[in-house]
């Protein structure tokens, strides 16, 4: 048998100071290795290759906080009708609510259904206008969510953790996919009224690098205080300012990489010199025509301020932006603890028009395939009264709806129990919830990772799967 002439690949030391003279100089590698990483920073916003062909390219996500009632818009019980007025049947199981309503009694709704398009879906007449549109949207009757009240529950929907900490969705796509401008933020949240419980929390980039979070828009004059320059600084100086204002950043930096707050305003400096003519022009509506602002309400005061975000969100779509979030009733304004039909009726007619409005300038405009669209809220509401004619705070099954980027249209997931307590058929968790928005982006939620405190973390935590019969 011939024997092989090939070295071995490892060659023993063969004293102590040999192996300390090997191990040295490959401490030396390491280190230029480093010095010369340090050279080429790295744009972190720079456009990344998805992990497989996207069907959508933004993510407009409609936020209605508080938790509107499923089984008042979209969800209608019959056996609420049947079993009016008394108490929630024992074959439904013990549940532990937020304001002790359990053992109340059942509560049907008030509104008039009917069903809607080719796939015969069912609307209240709260929403007659999104009603419309249903042979566009897949239905999600079977969600869940793990918190009781609001702050954790509306950070669980945007961070997959109802404990604040975490990277919330828009940081996580734009740390996914980098941002597909220049000169306009990656993620932009929109909000209607007050501040959304938890604050900034809901759109930060938790243990992400911070260049990743949220930008909130101001709701009224420029989106974003002291963007334009005083009028003596021309744009020489104003650059000028900014290149020695990097320099001594980048000084102070250089001995402190771990420092992202740094870097992320860094970057933001930088964002911001370019948004000074790009921002203005993207929110500046008086281009748009008569006919496209009173599509979206704007000729309405009940509908104008919902209906100025809705198409504000379709003209960032057009300039590049992924992650777009617009808050409905911010700050819990959809918490009907009590006379529900006078909250509902108020946010439902807030937000009709302008949701159909945005829908049908999408697919005119050939957006609507490339945008996910996304309807919600952090939970739904229960089945059972709360102070005679409120409802209370239901996390165990809730409706959404997708629409456009590539989910099927006119279909319905899942089902609730017969009183709309429960997901019982198909239950679909907000982790799924997030690793299909990823997947239809073109991110894969397993390999979409991040290393913090030695642990490879993900957008999804240690569960989410893809809802597969969602994806056209």
């Amino acid at each position: 048998m011939e024997t092989s002439l090939r070295p071995p690949h490892f060659v023993p030391a063969r004293s102590r100071r040999e192996f300390l003279m090997r191990s040295c100089g490959g401490l030396g590698a390491l280190a230029v290795s480093s010095l010369l990483h340090g050279t080429t920073p790295v744009d972190p916003l720079a456009p990344k290759k998805p992990d497989h062909p996207p069907t959508a390219k933004s993510v407009i996500w409609l936020f209605l906080e508080g938790g509107p009632s499923h089984l008042d818009i979209f969800d209608p019980k019959p056996e609420l009708e049947r079993l009016a007025g008394q108490p929630m049947p024992p074959s439904y199981g013990k549940v532990i609510t937020a304001m002790g309503t359990a053992s109340n009694t059942l509560m049907p709704s008030s509104r008039k259904w009917k069903q809607y398009g080719e796939s015969g879906m069912w609307v209240s007449d709260w929403y007659p206008d999104i009603a419309e549109h249903v042979d566009e949207i897949t239905m999600f009757h079977s969600c869940w969510a793990d918190g009781l009240n609001h702050v954790g529950s509306v950070c669980q929907m945007n961070t997959g953790s109802i404990l604040a900490g975490r990277p919330s969705m828009g940081a996580w796509v734009t740390y996914g996919l980098g941002t597909a401008n220049n000169n306009l933020p990656a993620f932009v949240i929109l909000t209607d009224a007050g501040e959304v419980l938890g604050g900034s929390k809901n759109w930060s980039s938790g243990f992400l690098p911070a260049t990743y979070q949220g930008t909130l828009f101001r709701r009224e004059g420029s989106p974003i205080l002291d963007l334009a320059p005083p009028s003596t600084i021309g744009d020489a100086q104003q650059r000028g300012r900014l290149d020695l204002l990097r320099s001594l950043n980048r000084h102070f930096g250089d001995a402190r990489p771990e420092d992202t707050e740094l870097e992320a305003r860094l970057n933001s400096y930088e964002l911001a010199y370019r948004m000074q003519s790009s921002a203005p022009e993207a929110v500046d509506l008086a281009s748009e025509s008569e006919a496209t602002r009173k599509l979206y309400g704007m000729d309405n005061p009940v509908t104008a301020k919902f209906g100025t975000n809705c198409l504000l969100a379709r003209r960032l779509v057009e300039r590049g932006v992924r992650f777009i979030e617009l808050y409905s009733g911010s700050g819990s304004g959809w918490d009907a603890h009590t006379d529900l039909d006078l909250n509902h009726s108020k946010h439902c007619m807030e937000t009709d028009r302008p949701i159909a409005g945005l829908l049908s300038d999408l697919k005119s405009r050939g957006l609507l395939d490339s945008t996910l669209v996304v309807w919600g809220g952090e939970f739904g509401r229960t089945p059972f009264n709360e102070k005679g004619n409120g409802r209370d705070h239901n996390p165990w099954g809730f409706s959404m709806w997708m629409a456009g980027g590539g989910v099927k249209k006119g279909q319905v997931i899942g089902r609730t129990d017969d009183i709309g307590l429960r997901a019982v058929e198909r239950p679909v968790h907000v982790h799924d919830l997030h690793a299909t928005i990823l997947w239809c982006l073109g991110l894969d939620h397993l390999k979409v990772t991040y290393l913090h405190n030695g642990r490879s973390e993900r957008p999804t935590i240690v569960s989410g799967e893809v809802v597969r019969e969602a994806l056209a």
